[in-house]
Protein backbone atom coordinates (compact mmCIF):
# COMPACT_ATOMS: atom_id res chain seq x y z
CA UNK A 1 0.00 0.00 0.00
CA UNK A 2 0.80 3.53 -0.53
CA UNK A 3 0.66 4.83 2.73
CA UNK A 4 3.50 1.63 4.19
CA UNK A 5 5.92 2.90 1.15
CA UNK A 6 5.35 6.26 1.99
CA UNK A 7 6.07 5.52 5.67
CA UNK A 8 9.10 3.69 4.58
CA UNK A 9 10.46 6.11 2.59
CA UNK A 10 10.35 8.28 5.20
CA UNK A 11 12.02 6.10 7.84
CA UNK A 12 15.09 5.84 5.09
CA UNK A 13 15.71 9.85 5.43
CA UNK A 14 16.90 9.20 8.92
CA UNK A 15 20.10 9.86 9.43
CA UNK A 16 20.65 9.15 12.96
CA UNK A 17 19.64 5.54 12.52
CA UNK A 18 22.05 5.15 9.21
CA UNK A 19 19.24 4.39 7.13
CA UNK A 20 19.85 6.96 4.29
CA UNK A 21 22.90 4.49 3.39
CA UNK A 22 23.14 1.31 2.40
CA UNK A 23 23.46 -0.96 6.04
CA UNK A 24 25.88 -2.81 4.05
CA UNK A 25 28.41 -0.61 1.62
CA UNK A 26 27.33 2.75 3.18
CA UNK A 27 26.61 3.91 -0.31
CA UNK A 28 23.79 6.97 -0.08
CA UNK A 29 20.37 5.91 -1.01
CA UNK A 30 18.21 7.62 -3.22
CA UNK A 31 14.04 8.02 -2.07
CA UNK A 32 13.43 9.31 -5.52
CA UNK A 33 14.38 6.23 -7.38
CA UNK A 34 12.91 2.86 -7.43
CA UNK A 35 16.30 1.16 -6.74
CA UNK A 36 15.54 1.01 -2.58
CA UNK A 37 15.35 -2.26 -1.02
CA UNK A 38 15.27 -3.47 2.90
CA UNK A 39 15.75 -6.69 4.40
CA UNK A 40 12.04 -7.18 6.69
CA UNK A 41 13.63 -9.41 9.50
CA UNK A 42 17.04 -7.80 9.48
CA UNK A 43 15.07 -4.22 9.65
CA UNK A 44 18.01 -2.30 7.40
CA UNK A 45 18.22 -0.54 4.54
CA UNK A 46 20.13 -1.76 1.44
CA UNK A 47 21.09 -0.99 -2.00
CA UNK A 48 20.33 -2.97 -5.38
CA UNK A 49 23.85 -4.51 -5.41
CA UNK A 50 23.74 -5.70 -1.79
CA UNK A 51 19.94 -6.72 -1.59
CA UNK A 52 21.35 -9.41 -4.47
CA UNK A 53 23.89 -10.74 -2.56
CA UNK A 54 21.08 -10.37 0.44
CA UNK A 55 19.03 -13.07 -1.44
CA UNK A 56 21.52 -15.53 -2.29
CA UNK A 57 21.52 -15.83 1.57
CA UNK A 58 18.40 -17.14 1.61
CA UNK A 59 15.22 -16.44 3.04
CA UNK A 60 15.85 -18.17 6.47
CA UNK A 61 18.99 -15.39 7.02
CA UNK A 62 17.61 -12.76 5.21
CA UNK A 63 14.26 -11.23 3.56
CA UNK A 64 14.29 -8.90 1.43
CA UNK A 65 11.81 -6.54 -0.80
CA UNK A 66 12.00 -3.43 -3.12
CA UNK A 67 10.41 -0.80 -1.02
CA UNK A 68 8.55 0.75 -4.16
CA UNK A 69 8.24 -2.20 -6.48
CA UNK A 70 6.92 -4.58 -3.69
CA UNK A 71 3.65 -4.83 -1.29
CA UNK A 72 4.38 -4.53 2.47
CA UNK A 73 2.48 -5.31 5.58
CA UNK A 74 1.47 -3.55 8.89
CA UNK A 75 3.78 -5.95 10.76
CA UNK A 76 6.91 -5.30 7.93
CA UNK A 77 6.71 -1.66 8.23
CA UNK A 78 6.42 -1.58 12.04
CA UNK A 79 9.18 -3.37 12.36
CA UNK A 80 11.60 -1.84 10.21
CA UNK A 81 10.45 1.37 12.55
CA UNK A 82 11.73 -0.47 15.36
CA UNK A 83 15.04 -1.33 14.18
CA UNK A 84 17.39 0.57 11.38
CA UNK A 85 20.89 0.62 10.16
CA UNK A 86 22.44 1.97 13.24
CA UNK A 87 21.23 -0.87 15.55
CA UNK A 88 22.21 -3.29 13.18
CA UNK A 89 26.04 -2.44 13.06
CA UNK A 90 25.86 -2.35 16.72
CA UNK A 91 24.90 -6.07 16.35
CA UNK A 92 26.81 -7.72 13.44
CA UNK A 93 29.98 -4.90 13.31
CA UNK A 94 30.79 -5.56 16.92
CA UNK A 95 34.22 -6.70 16.43
CA UNK A 96 35.44 -5.57 12.99
CA UNK A 97 39.10 -5.96 13.10
CA UNK A 98 40.92 -2.43 12.48
CA UNK A 99 42.57 -4.30 9.10
CA UNK A 100 39.30 -5.92 7.58
CA UNK A 101 38.38 -3.68 4.47
CA UNK A 102 34.80 -2.97 4.37
CA UNK A 103 33.92 -2.75 1.07
CA UNK A 104 32.84 0.35 -0.76
CA UNK A 105 30.37 0.80 -3.52
CA UNK A 106 32.60 -0.01 -6.42
CA UNK A 107 34.84 -2.46 -4.97
CA UNK A 108 34.99 -5.93 -6.17
CA UNK A 109 31.79 -8.37 -5.67
CA UNK A 110 33.75 -11.02 -3.73
CA UNK A 111 34.57 -8.43 -1.36
CA UNK A 112 30.95 -7.27 -0.68
CA UNK A 113 29.52 -10.71 -0.99
CA UNK A 114 32.11 -12.21 2.06
CA UNK A 115 31.56 -8.92 3.69
CA UNK A 116 27.79 -9.67 3.90
CA UNK A 117 28.31 -13.41 4.62
CA UNK A 118 30.61 -12.67 7.20
CA UNK A 119 28.11 -10.35 8.82
CA UNK A 120 24.71 -12.50 8.83
CA UNK A 121 25.94 -15.69 7.71
CA UNK A 122 28.81 -16.71 9.40
CA UNK A 123 28.21 -14.09 12.42
CA UNK A 124 32.15 -13.55 11.96
CA UNK A 125 32.23 -10.34 13.82
CA UNK A 126 30.43 -11.45 17.19
CA UNK A 127 32.79 -14.22 18.10
CA UNK A 128 36.35 -13.17 17.15
CA UNK A 129 37.35 -16.96 17.61
CA UNK A 130 36.51 -16.75 14.03
CA UNK A 131 38.53 -14.86 12.67
CA UNK A 132 41.27 -17.26 12.14
CA UNK A 133 42.71 -14.39 9.60
CA UNK A 134 44.08 -12.60 12.95
CA UNK A 135 46.26 -15.50 14.28
CA UNK A 136 49.75 -14.62 12.34
CA UNK A 137 49.31 -17.89 10.52
CA UNK A 138 47.29 -19.25 7.10
CA UNK A 139 48.17 -22.17 4.86
CA UNK A 140 46.61 -23.51 1.93
CA UNK A 141 46.33 -23.75 -2.12
CA UNK A 142 45.94 -21.21 -4.45
CA UNK A 143 45.95 -21.22 -7.93
CA UNK A 144 49.31 -19.52 -9.32
CA UNK A 145 50.00 -17.94 -13.09
CA UNK A 146 53.52 -19.43 -14.12
CA UNK A 147 56.06 -16.87 -14.65
CA UNK A 148 56.52 -18.02 -18.14
CA UNK A 149 53.30 -18.81 -19.42
CA UNK A 150 49.76 -18.32 -18.89
CA UNK A 151 48.74 -21.59 -16.89
CA UNK A 152 47.64 -21.43 -13.72
CA UNK A 153 48.71 -24.33 -11.26
CA UNK A 154 47.74 -25.69 -7.80
CA UNK A 155 50.66 -24.10 -5.21
CA UNK A 156 50.84 -24.26 -1.66
CA UNK A 157 51.21 -21.31 0.28
CA UNK A 158 51.68 -20.38 3.93
CA UNK A 159 51.80 -17.44 5.86
CA UNK A 160 53.51 -16.87 8.88
CA UNK A 161 53.77 -13.45 10.72
CA UNK A 162 56.24 -14.42 13.11
CA UNK A 163 58.97 -15.28 10.25
CA UNK A 164 57.83 -12.19 8.35
CA UNK A 165 57.16 -14.19 5.54
CA UNK A 166 54.66 -15.47 2.55
CA UNK A 167 56.33 -18.46 0.89
CA UNK A 168 55.18 -20.94 -1.73
CA UNK A 169 55.88 -24.23 -2.82
CA UNK A 170 55.73 -26.37 -6.31
CA UNK A 171 56.18 -29.72 -5.18
CA UNK A 172 53.54 -31.18 -2.46
CA UNK A 173 51.60 -33.94 -1.26
CA UNK A 174 47.43 -34.57 -1.25
CA UNK A 175 47.34 -31.48 0.61
CA UNK A 176 43.52 -31.49 1.76
CA UNK A 177 43.90 -34.96 3.59
CA UNK A 178 46.57 -34.14 5.77
CA UNK A 179 46.62 -30.42 6.12
CA UNK A 180 48.86 -29.84 9.29
CA UNK A 181 51.28 -33.06 8.62
CA UNK A 182 51.74 -31.83 4.97
CA UNK A 183 52.59 -28.01 6.66
CA UNK A 184 55.10 -29.32 8.72
CA UNK A 185 56.96 -31.70 5.70
CA UNK A 186 56.74 -28.91 3.53
CA UNK A 187 58.88 -26.61 5.84
CA UNK A 188 61.66 -29.15 5.67
CA UNK A 189 62.12 -28.00 2.08
CA UNK A 190 62.97 -24.94 0.25
CA UNK A 191 59.99 -23.05 -1.03
CA UNK A 192 59.83 -21.51 -4.62
CA UNK A 193 60.07 -18.30 -3.35
CA UNK A 194 59.74 -16.34 -0.04
CA UNK A 195 58.08 -12.77 0.36
CA UNK A 196 58.55 -11.00 3.30
CA UNK A 197 55.52 -9.39 4.57
CA UNK A 198 56.86 -6.39 4.78
CA UNK A 199 57.61 -5.68 1.11
CA UNK A 200 54.15 -7.42 0.11
CA UNK A 201 51.09 -5.72 -1.31
CA UNK A 202 47.91 -7.44 -2.16
CA UNK A 203 45.14 -5.90 -4.95
CA UNK A 204 42.28 -7.61 -6.46
CA UNK A 205 42.11 -7.77 -9.82
CA UNK A 206 39.31 -10.17 -10.98
CA UNK A 207 39.02 -8.14 -14.49
CA UNK A 208 42.10 -8.50 -14.93
CA UNK A 209 43.11 -12.08 -14.28
CA UNK A 210 39.47 -12.78 -15.65
CA UNK A 211 37.81 -14.87 -12.20
CA UNK A 212 36.20 -13.27 -10.13
CA UNK A 213 38.54 -14.49 -7.19
CA UNK A 214 42.00 -12.66 -8.61
CA UNK A 215 44.44 -11.41 -6.53
CA UNK A 216 47.59 -9.84 -7.60
CA UNK A 217 50.68 -9.67 -5.01
CA UNK A 218 53.45 -7.20 -5.75
CA UNK A 219 56.91 -7.14 -3.75
CA UNK A 220 60.45 -6.51 -4.03
CA UNK A 221 62.69 -9.26 -5.16
CA UNK A 222 65.66 -9.42 -3.23
CA UNK A 223 67.26 -7.37 -5.86
CA UNK A 224 64.84 -4.89 -5.47
CA UNK A 225 62.91 -5.23 -8.65
CA UNK A 226 59.35 -5.11 -8.60
CA UNK A 227 57.32 -8.91 -8.83
CA UNK A 228 53.95 -9.61 -9.61
CA UNK A 229 52.06 -13.01 -8.54
CA UNK A 230 48.82 -13.67 -10.13
CA UNK A 231 46.33 -15.97 -7.43
CA UNK A 232 42.97 -17.23 -7.56
CA UNK A 233 40.99 -19.76 -5.10
CA UNK A 234 37.82 -21.42 -5.96
CA UNK A 235 36.57 -19.65 -2.55
CA UNK A 236 35.71 -16.34 -2.29
CA UNK A 237 35.97 -16.59 1.25
CA UNK A 238 39.25 -18.47 1.49
CA UNK A 239 41.10 -15.63 -1.07
CA UNK A 240 39.05 -12.82 0.96
CA UNK A 241 40.53 -14.90 4.19
CA UNK A 242 44.31 -14.39 2.52
CA UNK A 243 43.98 -10.85 1.52
CA UNK A 244 43.04 -10.32 5.67
CA UNK A 245 45.81 -12.04 6.74
CA UNK A 246 48.18 -9.82 4.87
CA UNK A 247 46.81 -6.84 5.80
CA UNK A 248 46.62 -8.04 8.83
CA UNK A 249 50.26 -8.37 8.78
CA UNK A 250 50.66 -5.01 7.72
CA UNK A 251 48.71 -3.52 10.15
CA UNK A 252 50.70 -5.28 12.72
CA UNK A 253 53.85 -4.06 11.27
CA UNK A 254 52.76 -0.50 10.87
CA UNK A 255 51.31 -0.48 14.70
CA UNK A 256 55.10 -1.40 15.89
CA UNK A 257 56.50 1.43 13.54
CA UNK A 258 53.97 4.16 13.99
CA UNK A 259 52.83 3.49 18.06
CA UNK A 260 51.50 6.60 18.44
CA UNK A 261 48.72 6.62 15.33
CA UNK A 262 45.30 5.54 15.93
CA UNK A 263 43.41 2.82 14.45
CA UNK A 264 42.39 5.08 11.75
CA UNK A 265 45.47 6.59 10.83
CA UNK A 266 46.94 3.24 10.33
CA UNK A 267 43.93 1.67 7.91
CA UNK A 268 44.84 4.92 5.58
CA UNK A 269 48.61 3.11 5.33
CA UNK A 270 46.79 -0.27 4.16
CA UNK A 271 47.48 -2.40 1.38
CA UNK A 272 45.47 0.62 -0.70
CA UNK A 273 44.18 -0.68 -4.22
CA UNK A 274 46.02 1.00 -7.46
CA UNK A 275 45.37 4.46 -8.15
CA UNK A 276 44.93 3.75 -11.80
CA UNK A 277 45.32 0.63 -14.72
CA UNK A 278 45.02 0.57 -18.12
CA UNK A 279 46.59 0.80 -21.63
CA UNK A 280 48.50 3.83 -22.80
CA UNK A 281 50.62 4.18 -25.82
CA UNK A 282 54.03 5.76 -25.62
CA UNK A 283 56.79 6.93 -28.13
CA UNK A 284 60.46 6.47 -27.15
CA UNK A 285 62.70 9.19 -25.53
CA UNK A 286 63.50 10.89 -28.95
CA UNK A 287 59.77 11.80 -29.82
CA UNK A 288 59.91 10.43 -33.29
CA UNK A 289 59.56 6.65 -33.10
CA UNK A 290 56.07 4.94 -33.21
CA UNK A 291 53.95 4.30 -30.32
CA UNK A 292 53.75 1.16 -28.59
CA UNK A 293 50.30 -0.15 -26.82
CA UNK A 294 51.72 -0.83 -23.08
CA UNK A 295 49.46 -1.76 -19.73
CA UNK A 296 50.39 1.17 -17.20
CA UNK A 297 49.56 0.56 -13.83
CA UNK A 298 49.64 3.66 -11.16
CA UNK A 299 50.81 2.43 -7.27
CA UNK A 300 50.89 5.40 -5.21
CA UNK A 301 54.07 7.77 -6.58
CA UNK A 302 55.61 4.20 -9.13
CA UNK A 303 54.55 4.58 -12.68
CA UNK A 304 55.06 0.62 -13.79
CA UNK A 305 53.93 -0.22 -17.53
CA UNK A 306 54.13 -3.50 -19.31
CA UNK A 307 54.27 -5.72 -22.33
CA UNK A 308 51.26 -7.30 -20.94
CA UNK A 309 48.64 -7.09 -18.39
CA UNK A 310 50.02 -10.25 -16.50
CA UNK A 311 53.74 -9.84 -16.48
CA UNK A 312 55.63 -10.96 -13.90
CA UNK A 313 58.22 -7.59 -14.22
CA UNK A 314 57.27 -4.00 -15.75
CA UNK A 315 59.45 -2.68 -18.33
CA UNK A 316 60.15 0.00 -16.73
CA UNK A 317 59.17 1.89 -13.38
CA UNK A 318 58.65 5.54 -13.33
CA UNK A 319 59.05 7.62 -10.05
CA UNK A 320 56.28 10.58 -9.69
CA UNK A 321 57.83 12.93 -7.48
CA UNK A 322 56.54 17.14 -6.88
CA UNK A 323 56.25 19.44 -8.90
CA UNK A 324 59.21 21.33 -7.29
CA UNK A 325 61.56 18.47 -8.27
CA UNK A 326 61.27 19.31 -11.68
CA UNK A 327 58.07 17.14 -11.98
CA UNK A 328 55.23 18.12 -14.13
CA UNK A 329 52.24 16.46 -16.87
CA UNK A 330 50.67 18.69 -19.19
CA UNK A 331 48.29 18.05 -21.95
CA UNK A 332 50.08 17.43 -25.72
CA UNK A 333 53.07 16.47 -26.66
CA UNK A 334 56.42 19.71 -27.61
CA UNK A 335 56.08 20.63 -30.77
CA UNK A 336 57.92 18.33 -33.44
CA UNK A 337 57.08 15.64 -30.99
CA UNK A 338 54.68 12.63 -32.86
CA UNK A 339 51.31 12.96 -31.75
CA UNK A 340 48.94 10.71 -31.50
CA UNK A 341 45.55 10.17 -30.40
CA UNK A 342 44.64 12.02 -27.12
CA UNK A 343 48.04 12.89 -25.97
CA UNK A 344 50.45 14.06 -23.05
CA UNK A 345 53.17 14.66 -21.36
CA UNK A 346 54.67 13.31 -18.38
CA UNK A 347 58.27 15.16 -17.11
CA UNK A 348 60.61 14.23 -14.78
CA UNK A 349 63.97 15.52 -14.16
CA UNK A 350 65.61 12.86 -16.18
CA UNK A 351 63.54 12.97 -19.34
CA UNK A 352 60.22 13.40 -21.13
CA UNK A 353 57.69 10.45 -21.43
CA UNK A 354 54.91 10.98 -24.34
CA UNK A 355 51.85 9.06 -24.33
CA UNK A 356 48.48 8.50 -25.82
CA UNK A 357 45.19 7.39 -24.11
CA UNK A 358 42.80 5.95 -26.62
CA UNK A 359 39.99 8.54 -25.52
CA UNK A 360 39.27 12.57 -24.13
CA UNK A 361 38.03 10.55 -20.81
CA UNK A 362 40.81 8.15 -20.01
CA UNK A 363 43.38 11.48 -20.80
CA UNK A 364 41.67 13.16 -18.10
CA UNK A 365 41.67 10.33 -15.54
CA UNK A 366 44.96 9.82 -16.12
CA UNK A 367 46.18 13.39 -15.73
CA UNK A 368 44.38 13.75 -12.80
CA UNK A 369 45.69 10.57 -11.04
CA UNK A 370 49.32 11.98 -12.23
CA UNK A 371 48.69 15.74 -11.17
CA UNK A 372 47.21 14.80 -7.66
CA UNK A 373 50.76 13.10 -7.39
CA UNK A 374 52.59 16.13 -8.53
CA UNK A 375 51.10 18.76 -7.13
CA UNK A 376 51.62 16.95 -3.50
CA UNK A 377 54.68 16.81 -1.83
CA UNK A 378 56.60 13.54 -1.79
CA UNK A 379 56.79 11.94 1.74
CA UNK A 380 59.51 10.54 3.33
CA UNK A 381 58.14 6.87 2.76
CA UNK A 382 57.51 7.47 -0.92
CA UNK A 383 61.18 7.01 -1.43
CA UNK A 384 60.94 3.62 -1.43
CA UNK A 385 61.17 3.03 -4.68
CA UNK A 386 61.42 -0.38 -6.94
CA UNK A 387 62.98 -0.40 -9.52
Amino acid sequence: MTSYKNRLLELMKNEDLGNNVCADCRVELNTEGNDNWASYNLGVFLCVNCAAIHRMLGAHLSKVKSIQLDQWNKDQVEFMECHGNAPSWNFYEQNVPPCYRRPLEKDPQVLREQWIRAKYERLEFQDIEKQTYLTGKKSGMMFKRGKGDSKFMARFFILDEEKNSLVYYTKHDNLPLLKKFVVEKLKKRTPKATIPLFKLKAVFVPEKIGNPNGLQLTYKDSENYTRNIYVYSDSGKEIVEWYTAIRNANYNMMKVAYPDKTDKELQKGLLNDFSREGYLCKTGPKGSEGYRRRWFTLDKRNLHYYNDPLDAHPLKTVFIGSKSDRFACREGVPPGTLDQGFSFTLATPDREYYLSAETETDREKWMKALLALVNNPVNPQDYDKPN
